[in-house]
């Protein structure tokens, strides 16, 4: 089946199983309160349903348009803009006559429901499948830093000893913490041996942001060549993968970013290349001592100094799996919940900025979340996760969500009175035509980077 295809259902399994679980979040506690629930839809039904079945006072549907779902609950100023009920006097069963504090807990259910489910799933995951991290032997030779670190005292080889005084779980989370995360002090183990613990400025989430720089720091790899593109110089050259670079115009070479830097800085130039290569990568080099093929070649660069060589940052033996019990899956499965949520959440300041609100996708980028190919892991990791999104989007105090009619009925607890019907329904507009702006944002985003390729 096309990838595409692979991934939208996905996505519609997921959004599904997620809109149900966040309306039962609202229709359980408006059902304990005795509250009438009129509606209770899969999708939005506009002009006509795809199914509707009506039990008791409730008809349940789903609708044609999978921008979401709804409860509509009788007695409440909410997206179907009923008029002619909120004129009546208000009766028992309504929203609007019971408690303020029955009225939050309904509306804070689906809320509740998105953050908890996030948790149950990672703590599914955990106990099930493990959690995959990069082996420590991946960071042997340290850390290949970028440019914008190197003004702050990183150096390439750097191994990160600890962030504001704590080890990480995987040197690699350093580019986490930089960008999601409140860093002032790293400590440092530089390749001579000598340990150094560098000052941040505190906008340095910013400033890697704004540079492009969303992955600073990588594993130092050796110079192996893990893929050639067709046609390209290296190509014509006779590179082919596994090729293991030795030198560059008679310099010796340890590590890739030693070789990248030296094809970069002879851009347009003719190199000198020296490599090793196994039999079975290139066959046709003559062999010396242990087997192995020894290859010449003169490479001439392009505008931007590359040859069309690239390596893998990480391989399938870089990956090793921590098991759990179902005792320590709870408490990681929380620790992991908890910090998708704040890291999300603190990414959040990077989208009020120009560059950043260019990046902001809509179902697109979420679908681009799921793999190519069904795997049970991915999709539910990734389900956890959109309910986390969810969850945070959803308490926004913006009218229309969750988190607009929260902050209504704070208001009314702490002042003492309701706030203005007008006033309620005139907000609810403006937060429907707000959702609605942003959606269509959102998604035109997906549609102009489909069509530019970016």
């Amino acid at each position: 089946m096309d990838p595409f295809f692979i991934k939208a259902i996905q996505l519609l399994l997921s959004l599904s199983i997620l809109i149900v679980l966040h309306e039962l979040g609202h229709f359980i506690p408006a059902k304990l309160f005795n509250t009438r629930v009129e509606k209770f839809y899969l999708f939005f039904d506009v002009k006509f349903s795809l199914f509707k079945k009506k039990i008791g006072d409730t008809v349940y549907g789903i609708g044609w348009l999978p921008l979401g779902g709804y409860v509509k609950i009788s007695g409440m100023i909410d997206e179907s803009m009923d008029k002619e009920q909120m004129s009546k006097p208000p009766e028992p069963w309504e929203f609007r006559s019971k408690p303020a504090w029955q009225r939050l807990i309904i509306m804070l259910g689906g809320v509740t429901v998105n953050i908890v489910l996030g948790f149950l799933i990672y703590m599914m995951v955990l106990f099930v499948y493990g959690e995959n991290y990069l082996s420590p032997d991946v960071f042997d030779d340290g850390l290949e830093t970028a440019e914008v670190m190197k003004d702050y005292g990183f150096m390439d080889g750097d191994k990160i000893l600890s962030v504001d005084g704590e080890p990480l779980q995987s040197q690699i989370d350093i580019n986490k913490y930089l960008l999601l995360r409140n860093v002032n002090t790293v400590e440092v183990q530089h390749p001579t041996g000598t340990t150094e613990t560098i000052s941040l400025p505190e906008d340095i989430g910013q400033r890697l942001f704004q540079s492009g720089s969303l992955q600073p720091f990588s594993p130092v790899k050796q110079p192996i060549i893990d893929s050639v593109l067709a046609d390209s110089p290296a190509a014509k050259a006779g590179l082919q993968k596994g090729d293991l670079i030795t030198s560059v115009n008679g310099e010796k070479v340890n590590y890739w970013h030693e070789f990248r830097e030296k094809v970069e800085a002879s851009q347009g130039q003719t190199i000198s290349l020296t490599y090793d290569s196994t039999p079975e990568a290139n066959p046709g080099l003559d062999k010396e001592l242990n087997g192995e093929g020894f290859g010449k070649a003169d490479v001439t660069t392009n505008e931007e100094g590359n040859i069309g060589v690239y390596t893998s940052a990480i391989t399938a033996d870089d990956i090793l799996t921590r098991d759990y019990s179902f005792g320590e899956s709870i408490g990681a499965g929380f620790d992991f919940a908890y910090w998708t949520l704040h890291d999300y959440a603190a990414q959040f300041k990077y989208v009020f900025t120009k560059k950043g609100a260019t990046q902001v996708g809509g179902f697109g980028a979420i679908g681009g979340l799921f793999p190519e190919a069904w795997d049970w892991k991915a999709f539910w990791t990734t389900t956890a996760f959109i309910s986390i999104i969810l969850a945070f989007m959803n308490i926004l105090p913006i009218p229309a969500l969750d988190g607009g009619h929260v902050m209504f009925l704070l208001y009314e607890m702490i002042s003492g009175r309701k706030p203005n019907e007008k006033v309620m329904e005139y907000a609810q507009m403006i937060g429907f035509f707000i959702i609605i702006a942003l959606v269509l944002f959102a998604n035109g985003n997906d549609v102009y980077r489909w069509l530019t390729g970016g």
